[in-house]
């Protein structure tokens, strides 16, 4: 009885000790990929900034003429207010008041607008720097590529470069 489980025992310990020993293991292949390069550098990244600067450009001129025109407005009222009329006085004055609401509504929905297609164009991106890594993995028989929270990475492992290579081949 003892001797069986002595024996039991002793395949138990030296089972365990091949499974851990790292000469019977299998190594696997890693990556790593530097998300805030590719998204600086890949070409759609650049092509997406120009097409928001081209959509939003207009609008943006647009906003910095009411704000010169307010300017304007402000600086006739600084210069002239003492000769001015009551009445004259207070219309520039409700005039500027106004055109500050304007500019400032104007200002948020630009803002939220262009937050707004960022972020689309960004997912857009996302999803293709996704399926160009998940693709280069199959490919080239990753076992696992990490992102962003990794801490330190060897060039051996980082495969930012050929990720970068695809995005432009594409």
């Amino acid at each position: 009885m003892y001797l069986k489980l002595i024996k039991t025992t002793c395949i138990i310990f030296f089972t365990l000790a091949f499974m851990v020993n790292p000469s019977f293991a299998i190594e696997p292949k890693l990556g790593v990929v530097n998300t805030s390069r590719i998204l600086k550098e890949a070409p759609q990244a650049e092509k997406a900034r120009k097409k928001l600067e081209f959509e939003f450009a207009p609008r943006d001129k647009k906003i910095v003429k009411m704000q010169k025109s307010l300017k304007i407005l402000e600086d006739q009222l600084a210069k002239d207010a003492v000769v001015m009329s009551e009445s004259a006085r207070k219309k520039l004055e409700r005039q500027i008041i106004s055109d500050k609401r304007d500019i400032k509504r104007s200002r948020e929905e630009f803002t939220e607008d262009l937050n707004i297609r960022r972020n689309e164009e960004l997912n857009k991106l996302q999803k293709l720097v996704y399926d160009t890594i998940v693709a280069l993995a199959k490919e080239q028989q990753y076992d696992l590529i990490f992102g962003d929270s990794v801490l330190f990475a060897s060039k051996r492992v980082d495969v930012t470069g050929q990720v970068l290579a695809r995005l432009k081949n594409k």
